[in-house]
């Protein structure tokens, strides 16, 4: 299985990083191929806790290359803070390659960002203000800075001093704040020095890699229904996380990928706007939220919580070609008494056949549940499947069934060996 996608299922925060982290071990790549750090991916290992922005998750191992892909835009102030935070608890990122493609964001992507979500209103898309949506427009724009630009110093001060020049006059016509052109020039500058170590021919390395029939792992940052293209727009992200995503964001062809592994919890949520059929708004999604500490990683908001929806999972399926899922977190269900499944949607009573394409209509969906009984016991230290409570097992069976792809790992806790694993 020379190249492996993982990638979210839903709206984020199904616990990609702690997957990635445990199927890494046997990678010799990890590459990130979309998004920006508006994503947090927390990984435990042992009693140590680490929050990852921009750097790849398979940094834990010393075996594994990191490679931040073209298909990511980089903060660098976000990217060195992370790698000082790393490296000052013994995480060495000397082996991390940033492609030269991969495109930069500056202060003013920022600025635009809080500009464009202030005057939505009450119609906010709930963006993370990290300067991700502008970095990319601009990119679509063809007047983006990237990576490799640091690679000549002259040159690349002076294309942040022409852009951040430009920019100072449409953001004071939008009524925003001066932009301290020299202050930006400066600082970048001195980042451009750093980063230059780390800038690499990414998309080379990765196919000369598969010439030595190395194993690499490509990671997507947010998830399925966050998609440009097939997420609930407008309150999406600004790339394509979708294992499709993954051709473009590192420069591999799609008959390179030979596994898709999707990322699902064991209940659902989302941050931030937007339809949400299975939602708990009550006591039961307070607990789930509690138990789960269902808080942002990058923002600290407070996720939506609801119950486990299938339809959503089978269009994931379809969207990513899934060979698998991997359900997390079945151990914040442990104390439920019941468990609800939405395993269909009713609009104007009538039951639709598949996820509808107009995010309107999914605002007004009824979801259709199964009710399953809850095992009431700590899963935590299980590790064979055939340990979990029978409760547990219906509802991973209901989900096979549903989906038509197998469940092959179960996470039980938060650690990277608090997992079942089916061979």
């Amino acid at each position: 299985m020379p190249v492996s996608v993982v990638v979210g299922t839903q709206w984020g925060d199904e616990g990609k990083a702690k997957i990635i982290d445990l199927l890494a071990e046997s990678h010799q790549i990890v590459a990130r191929y979309q998004g920006g750090h508006n994503a947090g991916h927390t990984v435990v290992v042992g009693k140590e806790k680490y929050a990852l922005q921009l750097v790849p998750s398979g940094v834990f191992y010393a075996h594994v290359t990191p490679v931040i892909g073209n298909g990511v835009v980089v903060d660098l102030p976000t990217l060195f803070k992370e790698i000082d935070t790393l490296e000052s608890r013994g995480v060495t990122c000397s082996r991390l390659k940033v492609s030269s493609l991969a495109h930069l964001i500056f202060p003013w992507h920022q600025a635009h960002d809080a500009i464009s979500e202030s005057s939505l209103g009450e119609n906010k898309i709930g963006t993370t203000l990290k300067g991700i949506g502008p970095a990319y427009a601009d990119k679509s724009r063809r007047v983006g800075i990237r990576a490799g630009d640091v690679r000549d110093a002259t040159r690349f001060k002076q294309l942040v001093r022409d852009r951040a020049v430009a920019e100072q006059k449409i953001l004071t016509a939008l009524g925003g704040e001066n932009l301290n052109v020299s202050e930006i020039v400066d600082n970048f500058a001195a980042l451009g020095e750093r980063l230059k170590p780390y800038v690499s021919d990414t998309v080379n390395f990765l196919h000369d890699a598969l010439d030595r029939d190395e194993n690499l792992l490509l990671e997507g940052a947010q998830a399925t229904f966050l998609d440009i293209d097939h997420g609930t727009y407008p309150f999406v992200t600004s790339s394509n996380p979708i294992a499709g995503g993954a051709c473009a964001g590192t420069g591999l062809g799609p008959r390179d990928i030979t596994r898709i592994v999707g990322i699902a919890k064991a209940y659902t949520t989302r941050v931030g706007s937007g339809p949400f059929p299975s939602e708990l708004l009550g006591e039961l999604g307070d607990k789930i939220v509690d138990i789960g500490r269902e808080f942002g990683t990058v923002t600290g908001r407070r996720r939506r919580p609801g119950w486990l929806d299938l339809v959503m999972l089978r269009h994931a399926v379809r969207l990513n070609s899934l060979t698998e899922i991997a359900l997390t977190k079945l151990d914040i269900l442990d104390t439920f008494t019941t468990v609800r499944v939405c395993v269909g949607y009713e609009l104007n009573g009538k039951e639709l056949a598949g996820y509808p394409d107009d995010p309107q209509l999914l605002g007004q969906v009824i979801p259709k549940y199964v009710d399953l009984k809850g095992w009431n016991k700590s899963v935590s230290a299980v590790r064979n499947y055939s340990d979990l409570p029978e409760q547990a097992k219906a509802l991973i069976e209901l989900v096979e069934k549903h989906v038509g792809v197998p469940v092959t790992m179960i996470g039980v806790g938060p650690e990277r060996n608090e997992c079942v694993v089916r061979k």
